[in-house]
Parts: C-alpha cells; sequence; structure tokens
C-alpha cells in the first residue's frame, strides 16, 4: 500500500490542526429491573479514558488507569469508597421519584446523570455540562449560558422551577463547570500525562465490499480521539460522493473511524490522484493513502484473512459490547472539595454542587 507521511503545510496547505480539546467527565447510573447488572455505578474519564469506578456490588472505589493507582494512596480510596455509598443511597432513592412521576411501574428503568468540563489548551475555552436522563432520553438539562434549567420532558418542569429558584445552587454548579472541574482536568492530565498525552498512528486498510461499493478508508489503532480523516483529490478535500463515520472506541483503549469514497464513475486511470488524509492532534505530519486498487481488500477476493482484516471484522462487535455497556454504565463523584487533604490527588468536589432535591 502506497503509504507515505508528509508535512501537513506541504501536503494540503488547506486544513487546519485539530483543535486540542481535554475533557474530565462523570457518569453514573442507578437502575432497577436488569438482571445481572449492579443498581448503582460511577465511572469517571478523563479524555474518554476511564479513570475510577465504583459500583454497587463490589462497593468499592477503584483505580482505572496504573497513574492514578500510583498517584492516590489507601486513604483516598477508602473516603472515595465512602462517599460513593453514599451517593448511591440518594440516587437509589430519586429514581422512585422519577417512576411515581412519570408514572411507570413495570419494566427496567435506568436514571442517569453526565456531567464535567472541556478545555482547549490551545485557546483557553471552557465548557461545562450537566444533563439527567431517565430510559435513555434527556430529562432535564443545565444551560451554563442562560444559566437555567431545560427540561425537555413535562414531568420535569417541577424540578425545573424547583432548581432554577436556586440561584446560590445554581452559582455553585458554574463555579465547578467552569472553575474546580477545569482546575482538575488540567491536575489529571498533569498526573497521566505520560499516557493522556500520548500519541499512537495508526494501521490503514483500504476495504471494498465489492468492486461497485464504495471504498472504504478504515484507520484502527490511533490515539488520542482528536482525528481527523478524510479523502482528497489533487490535495483538496472531497465532500460529494464521501460519507465520514463516526470516532469509535477500541477494546484497548484506542480509537478507529472510516470514511467511504464512491468510485463508481472515477475512472481507474485517475484513482493515483485520490488519497485518503490521516490527521492526528499533537503530530506534525499527516498519514497519506494513495486510493490504489491492489491495495484494496475486498470480499471478491479469497484471500488470506491477515491480522488486520481479523481486527476489521471484530471491531464491529466490539463496538456493539461497548455501546451497550456506555448505554449504562455512567458516572457521578461527590468529593469535599473545600477541605485539605493528606492524599495528593484529592478530586473536585460535587457533593456540594450535585446535591439538587431528589428530581
Amino acid at each position: 500500500m502506497k503509504t507515505v507521511f508528509v508535512l501537513t503545510l506541504l501536503a494540503l496547505g488547506v486544513h487546519g490542526a485539530v483543535a486540542v480539546t481535554h475533557s474530565l467527565t462523570y457518569f453514573y447510573t442507578a437502575s432497577r429491573g436488569i438482571p445481572s447488572f449492579p443498581e448503582f455505578v460511577t465511572v469517571g474519564l478523563v479524555d474518554e479514558q476511564p479513570i475510577s469506578y465504583y459500583d454497587s456490588t463490589q462497593r468499592r472505589e477503584v483505580p482505572k488507569q496504573e497513574w492514578m493507582e500510583q498517584t492516590a494512596d489507601e486513604e483516598y480510596w477508602e473516603k472515595q469508597t465512602q462517599i460513593s455509598r453514599a451517593t448511591e443511597q440518594r440516587f437509589k432513592a430519586s429514581i422512585n421519584t422519577v417512576i411515581q412521576r412519570l408514572n411507570q411501574t413495570e419494566g427496567p428503568h435506568i436514571v442517569q446523570n453526565m456531567y464535567g468540563c472541556e478545555w482547549d489548551d490551545k485557546t483557553g475555552k471552557v465548557n461545562g455540562f450537566n444533563q439527567f436522563g431517565y430510559n435513555g432520553e434527556d430529562y432535564i438539562v443545565f444551560n451554563l449560558e442562560t444559566e437555567t434549567w431545560i427540561a425537555p420532558k413535562h414531568q420535569a418542569m417541577i424540578t425545573k422551577m424547583k432548581w432554577d429558584r436556586d440561584e446560590a445552587k445554581i452559582q455553585k454548579d458554574k463555579m465547578y463547570l467552569t472553575g474546580v472541574c477545569v482546575d482538575w482536568l488540567k491536575k489529571y492530565l498533569e498526573f497521566g500525562k505520560e499516557s493522556l498525552m500520548r500519541t499512537e498512528l495508526p494501521t490503514i486498510s483500504l476495504l471494498q465490499k465489492s468492486s461497485s461499493s464504495p471504498v472504504t478508508c478504515h484507520a484502527s489503532g490511533f490515539y488520542p480521539n482528536r482525528a481527523m480523516l478524510f479523502w482528497t483529490k489533487d490535495g483538496h478535500e472531497l465532500y460529494e460522493g464521501v460519507d465520514p463515520g463516526e470516532i469509535l472506541p477500541n477494546h484497548d483503549g484506542t480509537f478507529q473511524k472510516s470514511v467511504e469514497l464512491d468510485v463508481s464513475s472515477v475512472p481507474l486511470g485517475d484513482w493515483g490522484r485520490y488519497h485518503c488524509v490521516f490527521q492526528l492532534s499533537g503530530v506534525k505530519e499527516d498519514v497519506l493513502t494513495q486510493l490504489d486498487k491492489d491495495s484494496i481488500r475486498t470480499n471478491e477476493r479469497k484471500m488470506h484473512m491477515s491480522p488486520i482484516s481479523i481486527t476489521v471484522c471484530i471491531i464491529p462487535a466490539l463496538v456493539v459490547s461497548v455501546a451497550l455497556l456506555c448505554a449504562v454504565v455512567l458516572f457521578l463523584k461527590i468529593k469535599n472539595y473545600g477541605t485539605e487533604a493528606k492524599s495528593p490527588l484529592y478530586p473536585p468536589s460535587y457533593s456540594e454542587v450535585e446535591s439538587h432535591p431528589k428530581a
């Protein structure tokens, strides 16, 4: 396969650098009626990489990254365990209120919350978010710009009016999402910089189901997920006849992305004018893969399954598993940031910020 590395400015000159935005996100899930699944789960992520985990079955807060385990001591994890246990009780009670308000009794039920912040280390731009969901649908969402709560469902209007009247609480939310959260995001990035700030280039494959199908450029194994993948003709990005896919997680913590190109009207003699271009944040060089018929893996060829082919076949099943897990494995952390701690890692508090009355 004709894959080459060239400087971005020389290769394209038309495509800007990928924005470097880091995120600190906390998820939680309180559930009922789901067999063999914990009734309460908390997960914390930095740049979409899990850093901590708790559930109501193991009842113990544990690190999910080696650098978290090395930085925080036993006292820290014991304290976080106690906090998560208390949070578990509060949200188990909250799910009862939501079920009653929506007049639903049968079937499984899930109350979810996602909150956190984003920070662009180039521009310094900050964004915060805090939203609640019920059974996979938005229930109530905080609008940071207007400093009000939005209720997509009319059943949440009672909660909205109650929380909107709590001006002190809203200001604490804003302070956390735009200040405390960002400060801790920067600390986590420093603590885990060898892992979080690393860059890994992907394996690029050209795939085609049949000779009449679009050609898919598939990039897998890259990190971080701040990447772009697109097709060009004579160095200019194509928009027509192109179907870009989303960035999806791999089982090993890396990511994958695909982009299709309709070649039905492209003469074979012009294929060399087309390139699949991969750009990764933190890497100055692009990866260019020329559209080459001999390099395409297709179902019409009886080929031995290479490791790359096997990976591509396995990935969809893994993505489905991850998607199902992420639908229920979410996170809430409540910690006291107003108190000094002996532990070198004393995470941001949401005990004051998130302690809304029950929904």
